[in-house]
């Protein structure tokens, strides 16, 4: 069952040559970097964050003890993050630490993204190479066949040599996609842990009951 799955693909790898081989094996290892990216962010509970926002409104509020509680339920990643800010309060420098924090979370997640952003831009330019090297082949045989030039051989050559610049795009297209998802999933999660981060170290709730940390939060 395997073997007549793989059949068409050897085909095309035969057809197509070194070049083709490559980018298959390049295909291959993208897909496994996006499905680990992908199981990677459903791990880390990426854009799952009820209970994160539970915890922040309820500091936002004023209610700590709702806020921990609700804090303790959440399985994002950035929870450590959030705990941090809650015991940071309206310390001096407590903004910047902690998003140097949330940023260290985030390169974690963002690891294997140039590798998709290099698989997305070189492999056209790799089925083109391999479509300028079958075109020269093409034109050789055609100069040695002299008068004797037969179109079908010609046209043969192009077309294999077409080839690798369609397997780069097959390759490059749902690369971009794939990689576009994530670096959206990632701008709305340092969205989502600025505001998160903000509004902890300056509760809405707080300030105006207790004017004294209003004072201190306002310098």
């Amino acid at each position: 069952m395997i073997g007549e799955w793989l059949s068409p693909l050897r085909q095309i790898a035969e057809t197509g040559g070194p070049v083709v081989a490559i980018l298959m094996a390049v295909a291959v290892l993208t897909l496994a970097v996006a499905i680990y990216k992908v199981w990677q962010f459903w791990a880390a509970g990426v854009g799952r964050h009820r209970a994160l926002g539970d915890a922040v409104r309820a500091w936002d509020r004023g209610d700590e003890s709702s806020a921990q509680m609700a804090l303790g339920r959440s399985e994002s990643y950035l929870a450590p993050v959030i705990g941090m800010a809650f015991d940071a309060g309206a310390r001096t420098g407590a903004s910047d630490r902690l998003q140097a924090e949330a940023e260290t979370r985030f390169a974690k997640l963002e690891r294997g993204f140039r590798l998709l952003d290099s698989v997305a831009q070189l492999a056209p330019l790799l089925g083109l190479f391999g479509t300028v090297l079958g075109m020269i082949e093409a034109f050789q045989a055609l100069q040695d066949a002299g008068a004797q030039v037969d179109p079908s051989v010609l046209a043969g050559g192009i077309w294999v040599a077409l080839l690798t610049t369609a397997v780069g795009l097959v390759v490059a297209m749902p690369t971009a996609l794939v990689l576009s998802w994530l670096e959206g999933r990632m701008e709305a999660e340092r969205v989502i842990a600025e505001q998160a981060i903000m509004t902890i170290l300056h509760p809405s709730g707080q300030q105006q009951g207790n004017p004294a940390q209003m004072q201190a939060i306002h310098g």
